[in-house]
């Protein structure tokens, strides 16, 4: 789900960037992630340096794309936003209102799900490590995880899972596991060795298994039933092990550009996809084989591709830094896909992620770029949560 750099800082989950910073400066924060790793452990606020320093690798390199991002369905700017229950006509032809207000000045939320047992919606904060609960029928959410729960200082990718557990990603440790019940920490599984990593978005299958991405590794850790249960007989604690190593198989970056981005499931949770928000590729994971292979995406490219949504053979990808959606049909085996449509609005105000809920897509607005990871400036708050519809 995220990414940036230094003034031009990395967004909380590698992804993002409107500003250009020289390659060299993010090879050097990288490095100084990985060996902060040892000194996180002598201090609180280590987590909070090494999340900034770990994102600017992803903010520098997107900075890059977002000038090269192919927009194959341009669509004439549209006026600022204003916050309104009622669903607003947008020049891109999206219908954008507001769902939700997050509360605080300082959210800066990346990572959305829903529940689709109790249609509740939860976001997190990429500034604070926070998470917040939407309840249908009321504007304002509220927290669930508060700002530091847990030692957690920055919060990205969120999935539910069918037996009411939350799952929260954390880009400098790993994931957290949470009773939906209690908000009781129930396991927490970190990213092992001292090697730079980030820990970005995520993805379940009906089997209860858990899909990662890791941002700079460009690897897909897993996260089995069975290790969650041995995690939570043995302390509440586990490490993270790769399933997919897509190393071989991205097109060469900068030198250790972060890369993996996305992730979703495909039907039956058969394969799943993740994408290449630097190169704009799809690349399809088969859980049966370990074998990852690139989708025949028909010669568009998924640039600056962050939260990616599917819901049988369709499947809806956030481009962050380009303000846009775009929706895509998707082959049985999931081997091709297809642009059907994209859709570029500034009312989306920098969106990192999306969740499709009874035909609707709940859009995360961070505003990184307005005083966030992104650049200077003044957010405009309350943070909020839109509602898609036209898409």
């Amino acid at each position: 789900m995220c990414v940036c750099i230094s003034q031009q800082e990395v967004l909380a989950s590698g992804r993002h960037t409107r500003r250009r910073t020289p390659s060299c400066h993010w090879r050097h924060t990288i490095s100084r992630t990985a060996s902060s790793r040892t000194a996180s452990s002598r201090t609180a606020s280590r987590p909070s340096v090494r999340r900034r320093t770990a994102l600017a690798a992803l903010v520098a390199t997107t900075a890059a794309t977002a000038l090269t991002a192919a927009a194959p369905v341009p669509a004439p700017p549209a006026p600022a936003h204003s916050a309104s229950a009622a669903p607003a006509a947008h020049p891109s032809g999206l219908r954008i209102s507001t769902a939700y207000e997050l509360p605080g000045d300082r959210v800066y939320p990346e990572g959305i799900t829903h529940d689709p047992r109790t249609g509740r919606l939860y976001a997190a904060s990429y500034e604070t490590g926070a998470v917040y609960r939407m309840t249908p029928g009321h504007r304002v959410a509220e927290t669930f995880l508060p700002a530091g729960a847990d030692g957690r200082h920055t919060a990205n990718g969120l999935e539910v899972d069918r037996a009411g557990r939350l799952w929260v990603t954390d880009s400098t440790r790993g994931v957290s596991v949470y009773d939906l019940r209690s908000r009781r920490l129930l396991a927490r599984f970190d990213v092992p060795g001292d090697a730079p990593f980030f820990i970005n978005d995520l993805a379940l299958t009906p089997d209860g298994t858990v899909y990662l991405t890791d941002s700079v590794r460009n690897v897909v850790h897993r996260v089995t039933p069975a290790q969650l249960a041995r995690a939570r007989a043995t302390g509440g604690r586990g490490v993270l092990r790769p399933r997919f190593d897509l190393t071989g198989l991205l097109p060469s970056h900068t030198d250790r550009a972060p890369a993996l981005n996305g992730i979703a499931a495909g039907p039956g949770g058969r394969w799943l996809l993740t994408a290449d928000m630097i190169g704009g590729g799809l690349y399809r994971l088969d859980p049966r084989t370990g074998r990852a292979s690139r989708v025949d995406t028909h010669g568009t490219r998924l640039r600056n591709a962050d939260g990616l949504e599917t819901a049988g053979n369709r499947m809806w990808v956030v481009h962050n830094a380009d303000d846009a959606l775009s929706r895509w049909r998707l082959s049985h085996d999931g081997s091709r896909a297809r642009q059907e449509a994209r859709r570029s609005d500034p009312a989306l105000q920098l969106p990192t992620t999306l969740t499709r809920s009874r035909g609707t897509l709940y859009v995360v607005r961070s505003q990184f770029d307005r005083g966030g990871p992104m650049g200077p400036g003044t957010p405009r708050t309350p943070f909020t949560i839109a509602a898609v519809r036209g898409l």
